[in-house]
Order: C-alpha cells, then structure tokens, then sequence
C-alpha cells in the first residue's frame, strides 16, 4: 500500500502527529496533556482515545497520514506493545512513520524499546518541552515529502 504524501501543503500547515493509547490502559491524562502540549506548539493532533488495537492505530495513522506515531503506555505492556505496533505499521504501509514511547518506562527498557523501533522514549516525568522539542527534531529530521 502506498502512503500519500504527509507533507504540509503550505510552509503554514501543521505537521500531523497521533497520540494513541494501545492496550488496556485506561489511564489517559498524560497522553491528554501531550497531545495539548503539541497542538498548543503548532502541530496537528490526531487523538485515539483509550483502549485501542494496534492495528487500528495503524490504520488511523496510515489513513490520516500522520507524520509520526506517538504511544502512551502505562500498563507495563510497553516493550510488546511498541513491537506490535511497529509491526503493524509496516503491514499496513506506513513503515516510514517514526514511533516515540512514552509512559512508565523503566530505564533499563529504554534500548529494548529503541531495538524494537522507537526512534525515541520519554518516560515518566519528562519535562513537556522536551517532548515537544523532540517530536520537532524527529519529523523535521523526515526525508522531504514525509514531514
């Protein structure tokens, strides 16, 4: 399947990000407060809500045609849930779209996260402009025509 382009039409548009909740998880304030933090810094924010498949966030994130793929996870089901994730992605055609982690992340599963795809992590209790910032550096950071 062949992804259109998610570059901004104009040097004005937003670049599309989608926040997900995969899993059991119902716990949704973090994710709530980031998706805000983005939108309230100039991107676009597609926002799942609660309890969702993997593969129906790759889905979304195709169709919609996000730029990047954002997981809150606080289950603990982090390391299978990003793998699954990342797995659906590529089946569903979107193996260019970067995925960030964020949630209650040990240290120690950092890399294994980053091994599974993530291109970044940010657990628990980083500062929201670190995050914003970089989610900023990863989709500038997009080959032209995938920002």
């Amino acid at each position: 399947m062949e992804r259109r382009s998610a570059a901004p039409a104009t040097a004005s548009a937003r670049i599309r990000v989608l926040v997900a909740k995969p899993g059991l998880d119902g716990h949704d304030r973090g994710a709530k407060l980031v998706a805000r933090g983005l939108r309230d810094a100039g991107f676009e924010v597609v926002f799942t809500g609660i309890r969702r498949r993997v593969d129906d966030i790759a889905a979304t994130a195709v169709q919609e045609d996000v730029a990047l793929v954002g997981l809150s996870i606080l289950s603990g089901a982090h390391l299978a849930l990003t793998r699954r994730t990342v797995a659906a992605l590529r089946a569903a055609g979107g193996d260019d779209i970067p995925v960030v982690v964020g949630g209650t992340i040990p240290a120690g599963d950092i890399p294994r996260l980053r091994e599974a795809g993530a291109a970044a992590v940010y657990p628990t209790g980083t500062a929201l402009d670190a995050v914003v910032a970089g989610i900023r550096a990863l989709t500038e950071a997009l080959p032209p025509g995938l920002e």
